[in-house]
This record gives C-alpha cells, sequence and structure tokens, in this order.
C-alpha cells in the first residue's frame, strides 16, 4: 500500500512525534510539558494519542486576555 493511499484514511490518533509535530513543538518539548496531560492508548510497544485528547489539551490550555479561558 502507498504512503498516499494510507495517508486517505483519516486519523484518529498519532504517535508521539506526530503528536508532538501537530501542537507545533519539538518531541523533547512535548515530552517534558505536555504528554502526562494526554490520554494514551498503549499497544504493544507502541503509544497512541487520541487526537480528540490533543484538542482538549489545546482548548483547556488556551489562553484569553493573559488568562486562561475556563
Amino acid at each position: 500500500m502507498s504512503t498516499a493511499r494510507r495517508r486517505d484514511v483519516p486519523r484518529l490518533a498519532l504517535n508521539q512525534k506526530e503528536a508532538a509535530e501537530s501542537l507545533g513543538m519539538s518531541v523533547d518539548h512535548f515530552e517534558r510539558h505536555v504528554k502526562g496531560d494526554l490520554p494514551v492508548v498503549y499497544s504493544g510497544s507502541l503509544r497512541l494519542y487520541p487526537i480528540a485528547g490533543l484538542h482538549r489539551w489545546l482548548s483547556d490550555h488556551s489562553l484569553r486576555s493573559g488568562r486562561r479561558v475556563a
């Protein structure tokens, strides 16, 4: 199966590198400051971060006028 074909399938979860990239940060920053706040799905040694959890983290950590949005 080609890479282009696989990418046509909607993603429900991302690996750590993809999750960090999707948030616009380095994997190191993601590991130190974000991943502990996210739900994670383990499948053997693979760790997947649900996209819904990434959206929730963004919403929970969003600022409005210098203050967190409640």
